[in-house]
């Protein structure tokens, strides 16, 4: 169950670039590194009681011309298969996970295209503590081709949208663990070569209240059932006194092009005390085939003066019946230049 950074996954490229103020000339770049571990310290199944020590470091590069037109890059290394035994640092391979141009058209609309992250949903990345995102991850949508568009509503919240495919060009590879190249026979919901993929999200800030919607359709690959059709919402509230609270809600039809239907939700707060923030939520996902499964986990994370964070968390997981203890462990430094 391993967490995904959310600094790193925060770096696509509209990040980079508002349609309404081009950016100076030059090159800048930012990433991170994350130093993790995992354990299963108690599970039901004797055979799941495994340790995982793995890294995840990612580096955003990105080229401005200066005239609102932006050439950016993110590369990824981390452990590239699950765990199965106990491992340190195994498996680790170095891909690109975005690689494109980003430019403005009129005052308030961002085109980005290459290889991309559509938006739909947050959760991945907003839910608080350390395994907080960790099954929401099961949708995220990362290393797509395709042409996306952000566009300022002028106060009415941002809309998100864009036709992509699954990258199955020579960028879909990677060095030293080699995952091999993506193929269109390997099937898989938007795995096919085409852009007739679409997803759609507003958002909106009111205050300290921040909410989105949005929907997705991923083409039946290779051998697939059916289409997938995927539907997301989420709500963030900021009370006074540092006490945070976000939820998220999913729901998919023929999940990843199979016969499945799909349910996710996922709840989390948080609360800040100087540089310690404590954590805690309730995360669930319903799947037609494998069953229910329900993680409930706490943590805390320090943040110091440099930007770096220590932190960590523990999981009681139910999947199914089989209920797992996981215990987590991170370190967390910026990079920048």
């Amino acid at each position: 169950m391993k967490t995904k950074t959310s600094a790193a996954l925060a770096l696509s490229a509209p990040v980079f670039l508002c349609a309404n103020a081009a950016m100076a000339q030059g090159f800048s770049w930012e990433g991170e590194i994350e130093l993790a571990n995992e354990s299963v310290i108690a599970s039901d199944d004797a055979t799941a009681e495994i340790r995982d020590t793995f890294a995840v470091i990612t580096a955003t590069g990105t080229y401005s011309f200066g005239n609102g037109v932006e050439l950016f890059a993110t590369v990824t290394a981390e452990s590239l298969t699950d765990a199965t035994d106990d491992r340190t640092f195994d498996d680790m391979g170095v891909y690109i996970e975005e690689l494109g141009v980003s430019f403005g058209i009129g005052e308030y609309t961002t085109i980005s295209a290459g290889k991309l992250a559509p938006a739909f949903g947050t959760a991945w990345d907003d839910a608080a503590g350390y395994f907080g995102s960790a099954i929401a991850e099961d949708y995220e949508l990362t290393e797509q081709i395709g042409i996306l568009a952000d566009v300022d509503l002028n106060g009415a919240g941002t809309l998100s949208f864009g036709v992509f495919y699954a990258d199955d060009t020579g960028f879909s590879r990677s060095a030293g663990y080699r995952r091999g190249r993506t193929s269109i026979a390997d099937g898989g919901a938007g795995n096919t070569g085409e852009l007739d993929n679409f997803s759609i999200q507003w958002a909106q800030e009111a205050g300290d209240t921040r909410f989105h919607i949005g929907a997705r359709h991923l083409s039946a690959g290779t051998g697939d059932v059916d289409d997938e059709q995927g539907f997301v919402a989420g709500l963030a509230h900021a009370f006074d006194g540092g006490f945070d609270v976000y939820g998220e809600v999913a729901s998919f039809s023929n999940v990843g092009g199979s016969a499945d239907d799909a349910l996710y939700a996922t709840f989390t707060g948080a609360y800040t005390i100087g540089s310690v923030i404590l954590s805690g939520g309730f995360v669930h996902r319903d799947l037609d085939t494998s069953g229910e499964t329900d993680l409930l986990t706490i943590g805390a994370d320090y943040e110091f003066e440099s930007g770096a964070t220590v932190g960590g968390g523990i999981a009681r997981v139910d999947e199914d019946g089989t209920k797992s203890t996981i215990l987590g462990v991170n370190l967390i430094i910026p990079l920048g230049a």
